[in-house]
């Protein structure tokens, strides 16, 4: 049975990487038996990926909130916006919980040009300047482009300081993105010595990879939450659930009383729990 990705390719559908990812998100046994059970059932030639994954959210809704809230985080990153700011505050967070200071959108004059940074880090052993592109979709990739003006910009940037301390020269250039790299810009980067990061690259220290290590999940990923509710926490710059933890006057601040805050924050505990 082919199936249609987000890029607009077809592959064929494999149960195994169903099982794979629903494990991941921590499901039961019984829950991944069901589910595959469910989706084969109602498969058809074509069927789009988004739709594969809407039916096994929403079972998993129906039993186990912080496991469904785990299994949509690759989506709630790209509820990261409309603009790209919440996701580079993201990205601050992770590196941040690496051990880095970070700065972001920050104005550096290089020899030619003056340049925003989207992210900007340093640690005793190192420091980089990151480029960040954000999609709202999952077939939008990043491309040779993005790669050959980022590069341009960490040479001009070469005598630049993102600190005034003694680590803080320009080490290193990170390109990074919610979504995938084209093989072009991947080609590019390996001969450019340029680091990539994109929710499943470089494999043991991918997006995906180190926010399930830190369990450093986004409020975007909150099932008890509503569109509007997110965007107003992200307005507030509130970005990781366990921002929200013990603090129920956040939630009341945009709207949410009584019981609700109670079902928001015990969801918050039980998707922590799961690091």
């Amino acid at each position: 049975m082919q199936i249609l990705k987000a890029d607009g390719n077809l592959e064929e559908f494999k149960e195994r990487k169903l099982i794979t990812s629903l494990k991941r998100a921590g499901a039961k046994p019984h829950e991944i038996d069901n589910i595959v059970r469910d989706i084969e059932r109602s498969l058809e030639e074509g069927m789009r990926t988004q739709l594969i994954y809407q039916k096994a959210f929403e079972m998993l809704r129906e039993s186990n909130d912080p496991v469904a809230a785990k299994y949509s985080l690759r989506r709630a990153v790209f509820s990261l916006g409309p603009t790209g700011f919440p996701f580079e505050d993201y990205l601050g967070k992770i590196f941040e919980a690496e051990g880095y200071k970070t700065k972001r959108r920050l104005i550096l004059r290089g020899k030619c040009a003056t340049h925003e940074i989207d992210l900007a880090a340093y640690s005793p052993n190192d420091s980089f300047v990151a480029e960040a592109k954000f999609h709202a979709h999952p077939g939008v990739k990043s491309d040779l482009q993005v790669a050959l003006y980022s590069y341009a910009r960490f040479l001009d940037l070469s005598a630049a300081r993102i600190c005034k301390e003694d680590t803080c020269g320009i080490i290193s250039l990170y390109v990074i993105t919610n979504t995938k790299f084209t093989t072009a810009a991947t080609k590019y980067a390996e001969c450019a010595g340029i680091k990539l990061l994109s929710w499943d690259y470089p494999k043991e220290h991918s997006l995906h990879a180190r926010i399930e290590h830190h369990g450093l999940y986004p409020i975007t990923a909150l099932t008890k939450l509503n569109a509007r509710h997110k965007q107003d926490l992200l307005q507030k710059g509130v970005i990781l659930c366990s921002e929200l933890i013990g603090k129920p006057q956040i939630l009341n601040s945009i709207g949410i009383h009584g019981p609700k805050i109670d079902a928001v924050l015990h969801e918050v505990g039980m998707l922590c729990a799961l690091k």
